[in-house]
């Protein structure tokens, strides 16, 4: 019917005038020519429209053949027009039909008789496929405006491919399959394989008598089946082709005529249930579609709103809908390695509404109006291996606060619907419990939810009798797929931006999976209000982030102001517990804090999770093939003899009389040893379970395979062996490193082309070296800043040049060249790129701040200048110099800023919080920034970017040690841990103190730990792991605390006998005392401050001053005798 009709909806017209843009009931002649009325196209009275009419000597809507009789059960009319008189299913009585009915509504369905729902809305497996004798699926030529079709459906489910022209029936002991010779190719082997159900395969030809005489025969199938009188057929599908009308012309010539059932429920239980091997597909598939959403759809769409570039919701469909046949586009969403981008597909064309325009249905389409910078909803789903996933989500651009009330009402509403799916539970409870949430919490909403919550998918995205309402009867069993949609279509806005913002929608849309304890979500796209919200015309959450950003302070002034206000002393030992308000206190209060949360959010992150974080990656066994087919081999192996075929890759090994290759790749070592006259050659294959290795490394297929250990060959013929030998080992060493480039490149990401400067010219920085360098001479060059990045260009060679785009800039970063030979621009990547045949993610761009210096030793100068005169002037010609290096350098990162649109803002390293360390090989200053720790003076560089630091631990803290070690766990674990080492322990308190006015949680410990271990204990459960505490287990002062704690409380008692002893004593002024606590505790401060290296230098100092220079040289020539 129109209501049912997928296409888009037409303009309105009038079936009295023919006229469009107004119904028959508003039609402006029904009173002409002396009409009162509309008038009924079916039995021609006025007063009433067709489906209004009961009369007419026809079905339901004038189709006289249309509808099954609940009274009679024969087909052709319904129960008003029934010729054996009127009966209702209300109260069983005649006379009258249901809608006429004086007795209470009591619904009752007349397929299974049970009361509660009506026949359209019955899920009795019995009843689903109407009693069908044989079933007959007609499939037609291919259709790609409707693929979802049930023939198709069915075709996908059982064969796994899509055969057009082709009609499989089923009878009660067979399937006959009538296709073309070269289908029938293909179906002949299911036909001679092991099979569980009878298969007869059925060829068509082109001679139509011989079709004729084949249909024939199998119609005659169906009349034996069963009592060969009702013959299943989905009555939707609405193919087209030769097959299908020479399959009617059959039917109808057939001397048997059947009477054709409505098999749609059925086919459609069959389908909503489904397997693990579907499981699978349909959790790769939502990956896909969270994948395109996440890193295309947001990133693309924020630019054009950024841009203020103008673009109709058409052509942003179009390009997403371009990516899937986009291989750079798709490496860079980062897909899991075993998919297969040749089987993806779209379900539909993706779906983008905004200004105010707004239809929450699947069947929606994006219009051809300009994208609005308001409310924007969209909507995709992949269809991979012919399986279905959808998303959706909306997103906010400068929303007011209303509007973040009510999404975030919404995001509640879902995971009130998700936590009610759950296997046994009724669709229409799931439906109803959400309207029950939404009256109790926010019932002005009620108006303007939707009125269903979506539908089962697989194959099809739109399964039938798996809507999501108020009234659907069926259960949620597990295994299905559900389609979850949850919006509100409509709301007025209180406070609209301009005319297209006064009305706005809502819509979250999430691929779920049902399983007896409750649902779990596939689609994994950010939909919190923080990451689905953009402001960019600023307004008062400016104004509020402007307040916050003043009154934060830096930590470390507000401990040197408070430490500067607090320098008595409470307490008289130096053991007792010190001042809650003191500067240790208050970091170690602060650490306390930051470990508490960050234990909760691996809590949270990791409470649903059990396993392995990478458990959900399927081990991909790798598969080698040497030679397709047996003739491939090479002609030599019939000498059986062990060879070495290079352009296979491959050895081939004589066994049993027969030569049998081995790929290089399944080769772990190879050996030659001598016995006697003889060579053994010995090859070790890679198997599970070797010691060493993980057994699950070699992952297989069949879980039951055997593989092949060892090979061992004997040989008196020591010169070929000991060739073969050094060819298998090059073979090896070629092959490995292949892997090892290949897995170096896997993460490179394609560049798009950079967009030059048109009609000007470019912004440049000239005179400037790059690192890395290019290949050849080195030599300066330029950077040029163009559309969307830069570009350095050798003046060599026009194609020596780099390309950098700003979509790929990480941080940006500028180090003046004071107390440096070098001012330095630096740029950090977010993936890699190739130089030359580097691969890097760093690039700086510097110049060396200081020229050759000449003397000039002239008599001319030398009468004009004395002493020192020309050294100053010098200095003072490099220290202009420098600072206009520094300005220079600077107003060029600031322009890069700019061409960026503030995307990345040019952080300095400050100095003054360095500290050295050695992260690497050398000796380096370690230098943070507001972001990063970073060190650019020398390669290798390192950028360590703050926010994805975990935890920050620092090593080998115990006294008498002069250096210790920091390491940082990032919050990826699959990464390794970074780790800096030899750091003074001077900077201890320093090092301590920054880490905690960034926010990093900070432990220590007395030595080294094997961080490979702890952090493969970590990947394998983390959920056992931080219920366990977490990371509390590296902070040694937790015992360090205890014992403070036992000391303080001795210490206390220690004191009430001192105040007790004091008040025997001669009492003196309060004044006099407090000064002599003063000074005693100043003069403990300082000797507690001072460690035994310090002293040593007193000491010698001391001895200097009394004896002499002469005596100190003398005792430390003293003391090296000593030594030796």
């Amino acid at each position: 019917m129109s209501r049912d009709c997928t296409e888009p909806r037409k303009e309105k017209a009038c079936y009295n005038c023919n006229q469009t843009g107004h119904l028959s009931r508003d039609c402006p002649e029904v009173n002409q020519g002396g009409r009162s009325g509309p008038e009924c196209y079916k039995c021609g009275k006025i007063g009433h429209i067709s489906r209004d009419c009961y009369q007419g000597g026809g079905g339901y809507g004038g189709f006289s053949s249309g509808g099954t009789c609940y009274t009679c059960g024969q087909t052709g009319h319904r129960a008003a027009n029934c010729p054996n008189g009127q009966k209702c299913y209300n109260c069983g009585q005649t006379g009258h039909i249901s809608s006429q009915c004086s007795q209470p509504q009591t619904k009752a369905c007349y397929q299974c008789g049970q009361p509660g729902h009506i026949s359209r809305e019955c899920n009795d497996y019995a009843t689903t496929f109407q009693k069908a004798d044989a079933l007959a699926l007609v499939v037609g030529s291919v259709e790609d405006a409707n693929p979802y079709q049930k023939g198709t459906a069915i075709q996908t489910w059982l064969l796994a491919y899509e055969f057009p022209q082709t009609i499989l029936l089923f009878t009660a002991d067979k399937l006959h399959v009538i296709t073309s010779h070269s289908k029938a190719a293909h179906l002949q082997a299911l036909d001679a394989a092991e099979k569980r159900i009878p298969m007869e395969v059925h060829v068509r030809t082109k001679d139509a008598e011989k079709n004729k005489e084949l249909y024939k025969n199998v119609l005659e199938q169906v009349k034996k089946s069963r009592d060969g009188k009702r013959l299943g057929v989905p009555v939707k599908d609405q193919y087209k082709g030769k097959v299908v009308d020479e399959w009617k012309e059959a039917l109808n010539d057939f001397d048997t005529q059947f009477e054709q059932v409505d098999i749609t429920a059925g086919l459609a239980n069959v389908l909503a249930v489904k397997e693990e091997e579907e499981l699978r597909t349909m959790r790769s598939g939502a990956r896909v579609s969270s994948q395109l959403m996440r890193g295309y759809f947001v990133e693309k769409m924020s630019t054009l709103i950024d841009e203020e570039k103008p673009i109709t919701h058409e052509q942003l469909a179009d390009m997403v809908e371009k990516t899937i046949a986009d291989n750079k586009v798709l490496r860079g969403l980062k897909l899991p390695n075993d998919l297969v981008t040749d089987f993806l597909d779209w379900c539909y064309t993706p779906i983008i509404q905004s200004g105010g325009e707004y239809d929450l249905r699947s069947s929606a389409i994006s219009n051809d109006q300009k994208l609005h910078a308001g409310t924007i909803l969209c909507s995709l789903g992949i269809r991979y291996r012919n399986y279905c996933s959808n998303i959706g989500r909306t997103y906010l651009i400068d929303p007011n606060k209303t509007q973040e009330k009510t999404y975030e009402f919404l995001l509640d509403l879902q995971h009130k619907i998700i936590e009610s799916v759950k296997e046994g539970v009724k669709m229409k409870d799931v439906y109803n419990q959400a309207l029950q949430y939404i009256r109790s919490k926010r019932s002005d909403l009620e108006q303007y939810f939707v009125k269903s919550l979506g539908s089962s998918m697989g194959i099809e995205f739109r399964e039938s009798n798996s809507t999501i309402n108020a009234k659907n009867n069926r259960e949620l069993e597990s295994g299905m797929i559900l389609n979850l949609s949850v919006g509100f279509q409509g709301i007025p806005n209180p406070e609209p931006q301009d005319e297209k913002s006064r009305v706005y929608s809502l819509l979250l849309v999430d691929t779920v999976r049902v399983t007896p304890d409750g649902a779990y979500v596939l689609t994994d796209c950010p939909k919190s209000l923080n990451d689905i919200c953009y402001y960019f015309k600023g307004g008062d959450e400016d104004e509020e982030m402007a307040e916050v950003k003043e009154e934060v302070k830096p930590r470390q002034q507000e401990k040197k102001s408070r430490a500067a206000t607090s320098a008595i002393l409470k307490s008289k030992l130096r053991n007792e517990e010190q001042d809650e308000d003191s500067p240790e206190m208050r970091r170690k209060a602060h650490q306390k804090e930051l470990a508490a949360q960050n234990l909760a959010r691996n809590l949270s992150k990791y409470s649903d999770q059990n396993g392995e974080i990478d458990s959900e990656k399927e081990t991909v066994f790798r598969k080698f093939e040497s030679y397709k087919t047996e003739q491939k081999l090479p002609r030599e192996v019939k000498n059986l003899r062990v060879m070495v075929d290079h352009r296979a890759e491959s050895i081939i090994c004589p066994i049993y009389g027969l030569g049998v290759p081995f790929h290089i790749s399944t080769v772990k070592s190879v050996s030659k040893s001598d016995e006697g006259e003889f060579v053994v050659l010995r090859l070790n294959f890679v198997t599970p379970g070797q010691a060493g290795s993980k057994k699950d490394e070699i992952p297989s297929d069949d879980v039951d395979a055997n593989f092949v250990r060892a090979l061992t060959y004997r040989s008196s013929d020591t010169h070929r062996m000991a060739e073969v030998y050094k060819q298998i080992t090059d073979l090896k060493r070629d092959s490995a490193k292949r892997d090892a480039e290949r897995r170096e490149m896997a993460d490179i990401v394609v560049q798009e082309k950079l967009i030059e400067v048109k009609g000007r010219r470019p912004i440049r920085l000239g005179d400037v070296f790059a690192r890395p360098g290019l290949d050849g001479k080195r030599v300066p060059g330029e950077v040029e800043i163009h559309t969307n990045g830069l570009r350095y260009q050798s003046p060599l060679r026009a194609d020596h040049r780099i390309d950098i785009l700003f979509s790929n800039m990480k941080h940006l970063f500028f180090q003046p060249c004071d107390n440096e030979l070098i001012v330095i621009i630096h740029i950090h990547l977010k993936n890699p790129i190739m130089i030359g045949k580097k691969k890097t993610k760093d690039i700086q761009f510097y110049r060396e701040a200081s020229d050759v210096q000449y003397d000039e030793t002239g008599n001319r100068r030398r009468r004009h200048n004395y002493g020192d005169e020309d050294e100053l002037e010098a200095e003072q010609e490099e220290r202009r110099r420098r600072a206009a290096l520094n300005r220079e350098f600077k107003q060029f990162a600031e322009k890069i800023t700019e061409a960026s649109d503030n995307r990345i803002e040019a952080d300095v390293p400050l100095r003054e919080l360095g500290f050295p360390g050695v992260p690497f090989r050398s000796n380096v200053l370690l230098q943070p920034t507001t972001d990063c720790l970073v060190h650019l003076s020398d390669p290798p560089f390192l950028v360590l970017t703050l926010s994805e630091i975990e935890v920050a631990h620092l090593e080998r803290v115990q006294f008498g040690i002069k250096n210790f070690d920091i390491v940082f766990v990032l919050k990826d674990y699959s990464r390794p841990v970074i780790q800096i080492n030899t750091v003074p322990m001077t900077q201890l308190e320093n090092v301590k103190e920054w880490l905690d006015s960034v926010d990093i949680p900070t432990t220590e410990g007395p030595m080294n730990l094997n961080w490979p271990l702890i952090m493969k204990t970590v990947t394998s459960d983390p959920a056992s792991f931080f219920q366990e505490g977490g990371w509390g287990f590296l902070d040694a002062q937790k015992s360090d605390d205890e014992n403070s704690e036992d000391e303080s409380e001795s210490a206390s008692e220690f004191e009430v006998e001192e105040s007790d002893f004091a008040e025997s004593e001669s009492e003196e002024s309060s004044f006099d005392e407090a000064a002599s606590q003063d000074e005693g505790s100043e003069a403990e401060s300082v000797e507690s401050g001072e460690d035994w290296d310090e002293l040593e230098e007193k000491a010698r100092r001391a001895d200097e001053k009394k004896h002499g220079k002469r005596a100190a040289e003398d005792d430390d020539d003293v003391r090296k005798k000593k030594r030796r």
